[in-house]
């Protein structure tokens, strides 16, 4: 009874993660990154991200490093490794920043999957 409990309890609190990384993502990611259709000549869209092939949108030019991930996607563990440090993930990608913090990794990554 008690798993059921925190599972309902997890999924009651995902909005509200959500929600909060929504205001971490316009704070900080929102400056090169946008939500909408289309990327922008700084960096990829974000709508749709979550379950995306690694450097798959046609209409952005990714780095050597980013299109050498291409086998990949971009799902909870890519997300946290390459958010967490991109240049860990990806030496040599154009995205320098990320979140350092994991609560507010973790709520970007919740936001980023409603966003679609």
């Amino acid at each position: 009874m008690h798993i059921a409990l925190a599972a309902i309890l997890a999924l009651a609190a995902s909005p509200a993660l959500a929600a909060t990384g929504q205001q971490l993502f316009n704070d900080n990611c929102a400056a090169c990154h946008t939500t909408g259709a289309a990327s922008t000549p700084d960096a990829p869209t974000l709508k749709g991200v979550f379950d995306r092939k690694i450097a798959s949108l046609p209409d952005f030019q990714y780095s050597d490093a980013l299109k050498a991930k291409q086998g990949g996607v971009w799902d909870d563990a890519a997300l946290e490794v390459f958010l967490a440090n991109p240049q860990t993930f990806a030496p040599g990608t154009q995205m320098y920043g990320g979140a350092p913090d994991p609560a507010g990794r973790k709520a970007i990554i919740e936001y980023l999957k409603t966003v679609k």
